[in-house]
């Protein structure tokens, strides 16, 4: 766990600090030498156009935890909210959230946000819009879950006896037992969103032309790997580390907030 999520926060960073780490504007370039091969000034290489590969990696990475962030913060906050009050009040409410969830959830979330964001256009706002939409689902659907089970605890029932608001309860008595299964959800859920968001513009429906991304220089290089294939490699190869190292941590993060079921598989 340790080495993948230092790798994750090597990402992180990388992208925090693109503009001092990057060797040039990933926008530049230099006709004269396209295609040129991974050296000492280019790292990564040069594309076709001449632009530094590493520059653009470097703000690829800022670009997809950007819009991943986002998208996996309001997807949390729009299925806690929505699911812990729909749950905890129960009847019709919980009966609109329950079908609700299925109808989204019985088609494909990648095929859902490829057509949102076909209707919307390519833009950061209408990716994170179109993920959002079709990520809150799965959250809410977890939340719906284990609100259904704690609603019945002793404490909760204590808690109305003694006239606490639903508010309070939710927030006082609910929340701080969903914090620990949202936290694992949300690291999968970054990776998912990472890869989602990879694949959109490598379609040509992420962000604006001029923003680096790694599904576009993907989708850039595949044209040229005869001549140039560094232009996908070292995209693909950071897309594949920060992913695997997310799922990773996940991992970790989850045997690390449940070390009764660590103990358990253990004695095994």
């Amino acid at each position: 766990m340790k080495i993948s999520v230092f790798v994750a926060a090597t990402f992180l960073l990388a992208a925090l600090f693109a503009p001092w780490l990057g060797t040039t504007d990933p926008n530049a370039f230099d006709l004269s030498r396209k295609f040129e091969r991974p050296n000492i000034h280019a790292p990564f290489g040069l594309d076709q156009n001449g632009a530094d590969v590493y520059s653009q990696v470097l703000f690829g990475a800022r670009t997809s935890l950007a819009i991943s962030f986002s998208v996996v913060a309001a997807s949390v906050l729009i299925g806690l909210l929505l699911a812990s009050a729909a749950t905890y009040k129960g009847g019709l409410a919980d009966t609109l959230l329950a079908r609700t969830l299925d109808m989204i959830q019985a088609f494909p979330g990648f095929l859902l946000a490829l057509a949102l964001v076909a209707v919307l256009g390519p833009s950061a706002r209408n990716l994170i819009i179109a993920m959002t939409a079709t990520g809150w689902a799965g959250y809410a659907r977890l939340v719906r879950g284990e609100v259904l089970h704690l609603k019945e605890r002793e404490y909760v029932r204590g808690a109305q006896a003694c006239g606490a608001s639903s508010v309070r309860i939710i927030v006082k008595h609910i929340w701080p037992n969903l914090a620990s299964i949202l936290a694992v959800q949300a690291t999968f859920g970054l990776a998912g969103v990472i890869l989602a968001e990879s694949g959109l513009s490598f379609l040509g429906l992420g962000v604006n032309a001029d923003t680096p991304t790694w599904g576009a220089l993907m989708n850039q290089g595949r044209r040229f790997l005869v001549e140039g294939p560094h232009i996908s490699f070292f995209p693909g190869l950071a897309l594949s580390i920060l992913v695997l190292s997310i799922q990773l941590s996940g991992e970790g993060l989850r045997e690390w907030l449940n070390p009764r079921e660590r103990r358990v598989e253990i004695k095994r």
